[in-house]
């Protein structure tokens, strides 16, 4: 098996990834970052970024990861394509196998791998991604001012995007699948008290209606089974996010839900020489402005690391 040895490791390609790999760089740490299965993250099956400092006029989620990634290639930073499928932290240098055919030895690695948002799995959800389907309200609710929206959730994620959505949408429709919500009672209580928010139970979404764009959805009774259109424009997916850590499981520590942790105010984990970055650590802002900051953070933390040891 090919192998090779690198003082810094940066695994994954959001704005997390790519900033670490702009400050690596020119802090000379030589860095060698992997792109993992979705090269740019999560900012590419999105449309327009209106929220980044910087771009007033707006950009495109994937126009900005190519100028992230020529940035980091710009100050120095080895950015190639590849998975890393399997870990080893037990020692330093720390192996990492990637698409299990290449050894690649790291004294630092800073792991920026992101979350991926949890769908419903159906075919026009894929199809209008980003033509009115979203898994962000923070990040599109702004389009659709003074329109009707659905969200679907029973979370406190879902109870905190409606409520954001309310004050932007004329009218909010949420969709519990159940007769009760998961979300804590004050959020509950925020949510019913909110006039332009309406609670559909027991219902889940039978289909998105549009041709280019979302226009209606078909809601289902779970009790009943009878079915009902709702016109709207846009629709919300919150059924929570899945942090893409599966193969540090058995190395580093994590809340219930997989989500890495990190020294509070850093982004050390609790093996020493190991940072982490990003929505992979990040579960409450989830911003692409936010995890770019944590990817310098990153950056810096291992950059202190291999100096105090000597490495660089």
């Amino acid at each position: 098996m090919e192998s090779e040895k690198v003082h810094c490791l940066i695994i994954g390609s959001g704005p997390a990834g790519y900033t670490a790999a702009i400050y690596a760089a020119r802090a000379n740490l030589k860095p060698v970052l992997y792109q993992g299965i979705q090269p740019g993250g999560q900012l590419t099956i999105t449309t327009e970024v209106e929220n980044y400092p910087g771009y007033p006029e707006g950009v495109q989620g994937p126009e900005m990861m190519v100028e992230f990634e020529k940035q980091a290639t710009r100050m120095g930073a080895d950015i190639r394509f590849g998975l890393a499928t399997k870990v080893d932290f037990s020692a330093r240098p720390f192996k990492v196998w990637i698409d299990e055919e290449k050894l690649v030895e790291a004294d630092a690695v800073i792991i920026a791998t992101g979350a991926s948002a949890k769908w419903l799995g159906m075919e026009n959800e894929q199809r209008l991604n980003g033509f009115g389907v979203s898994a962000c309200a923070v990040c599109d609710g702004f389009f659709f001012r003074g329109k009707e929206v659905a969200i679907v959730g029973a979370g406190d994620t879902a109870a905190e995007e409606a409520l954001y959505l309310s004050k932007l949408a004329s009218n909010v429709h949420m969709l519990v699948r159940r007769d009760e919500m998961r979300a804590s009672k004050v959020m509950q209580e925020r949510v019913f008290k909110t006039a332009n928010i309406k609670v559909y139970w027991n219902s889940e979404t039978d289909d998105i209606l549009g041709e280019n764009k979302v226009e209606a959805i078909r809601l289902k009774d779970v009790k009943t089974g009878s079915t009902q259109t709702v016109p709207v424009s846009a629709f919300f997916v919150a059924i929570g996010h899945q942090p893409n850590s599966d193969i540090f499981k058995e190395w580093l520590d994590m809340d219930e839900a997989g989500y890495i942790k990190t020294v509070p105010g850093t982004s050390r984990t609790n093996i020493e020489g190991v940072f982490a970055a990003g929505d992979v650590q990040d579960k409450i802002y989830r911003q692409a402005v936010t995890a770019a900051g944590s990817g310098c953070m990153a950056a810096l933390d291992a950059e202190r690391y291999l100096s105090e040891k000597g490495i660089v």
